[in-house]
């Protein structure tokens, strides 16, 4: 299921294409190539996140992307999807529930290792009991299917599971191995003030993907902005609460250039042999006003790579 191929030579490094909106998978590729990737985290194409709409994902085309993947000797390492599971409505579920499954199947054409979901969020109006045993349910069922075709069903530590506790109460729920945890490693720090090692010990059991990016607790003095780059930044947030429930706002640096403590971070997953995929979550799609993927993603292969040389 789960790939665990890095050596202690070089790090497995991939980034979300979240941070690279208007690119063409083409572009994705020859970009990450470029960059220094060894693979890509597939999450939108053009701006659509329903990858199941895109004509790269269906015949006849899937066989030339796959071609073109091997070509390059690049690789899709996960597809993160918008499937989550705290609505309660029984129709819902099951909505949500067939596009994991379409999204497996997919991956599976890929030879991805997993798909991403959400929680996402706990209502104070229910027993919270009551509804991480329905999520788990959720989560359950879905991994019981990706088991059958060899994928891994991976919960973000998003919305109200960027909390570690949350999260391992939820996962302490879950039986079916091919559900796991993606550590976004920059949640539950920034937005509830865990220390890395606590989320770490809380995590470290289920995690099998991680994401990283940096943010600094008060944005920097900017100039005033048009009128249009405003809406274009509230319409971004709206579509991100739409898209994912949980989503929560935070003033994103540079990789390296930020507050986040990426070295110790990283010295503990290593302490404790994690051989997973390193990837870039640039929320571009989201965050309109923040850098361009041309700077923030080919940054960041390098700037990880220097603080592995470090680490190391």
């Amino acid at each position: 299921m789960s790939e665990r191929m890095i050596s202690r030579g070089q790090p497995l490094l991939a980034f979300s294409t979240l941070g690279c909106p208007d690119w063409s998978f083409d572009e994705v590729v020859a970009r990450g190539v470029e960059y220094g990737y060894d693979g890509v985290e597939i999450r939108l194409i053009e701006r659509e996140t329903d990858l199941l709409k895109r004509p790269e994902f269906r015949a006849p085309q899937l066989a030339v992307r796959k071609r073109q993947l091997a070509d390059a000797g690049f690789r899709v390492c996960g597809l993160s999807s918008s499937v989550r599971f705290e609505e309660t409505d029984a129709a819902t579920r099951e909505t949500q529930l067939a596009a994991g499954r379409a999204y497996c199947d997919l991956a599976r054409e890929f030879g991805v290792s997993f798909v991403r979901v959400f929680g996402d969020k706990l209502t104070a109006e229910r027993d919270e009991a009551s509804q991480l045993e329905w999520i788990a349910s959720g989560l359950q069922q879905l991994g019981e299917y990706a088991a059958t075709v060899g994928i891994d069903i991976l919960i973000e530590t998003h919305g109200d599971f960027c909390r570690s506790d949350k999260m391992a109460a939820l996962m302490s729920l879950v039986t079916c191995p091919a559900v796991g945890v993606l550590w976004d490693t920059h949640h539950p720090w920034r937005f509830h003030n865990e220390t890395i090692a606590d989320s770490w010990a809380a995590l470290k059991k289920w995690t099998r993907h991680t994401h990283w990016k940096d943010s600094v607790t008060r944005p920097p003095q900017v100039e005033a902005i048009s009128p249009e780059a405003a809406a274009q930044i509230a319409e971004a947030a709206k579509l991100a609460h739409a898209t994912n429930t949980g989503h929560q706002h935070a003033d994103y640096a540079l990789f390296g250039g930020g507050e986040f403590p990426a070295r110790e971070c990283l010295q503990r997953l290593l302490a404790d042999g994690y051989s997973g995929w390193f990837s870039l979550e640039w929320e571009k799609m989201w965050h309109p006003q923040i850098e361009v993927p041309e700077v923030a993603v080919r940054l960041f292969s390098q700037k990880f790579r220097e603080l592995w040389n470090t680490v190391v």
